[in-house]
């Protein structure tokens, strides 16, 4: 398993809006190949900051299935507008 991570930094004033269209999108990421949970979390320091976190079972889960997908189009659609700057993606794997 791989936790797929990415901090999420909205434009200012748009975090109600990005949340209600991330509501849907979910769905999208919730159907790829690979995918086993997420967690999308506000920032209690940093308005308009979020952290969203994935567990795929691989990384080429994330990195060739959903990113090569066509729902990862729509995916793009609903909520890269969003950000400012365009968000880092990192992926980890356990220690112990």
């Amino acid at each position: 398993m791989i936790l797929e991570v990415a901090i999420l930094n909205v434009k200012s004033g748009e975090g109600p809006e990005f949340e209600t269209t991330f509501a849907k999108a979910q769905e999208i990421m919730a159907a790829s190949e690979g995918y086993l949970g997420h967690e999308l979390q506000r920032c209690l320091e940093i308005a308009d900051q979020y952290i969203l976190l994935v567990k795929r079972n691989t990384l080429e889960a994330h990195t060739e299935g959903f990113r090569g997908s066509a729902n990862y189009q729509e995916w793009k659609k609903l909520l890269h507008h969003f950000y400012e700057p365009f968000p880092t993606v990192l992926h980890y794997s356990s220690v112990f």
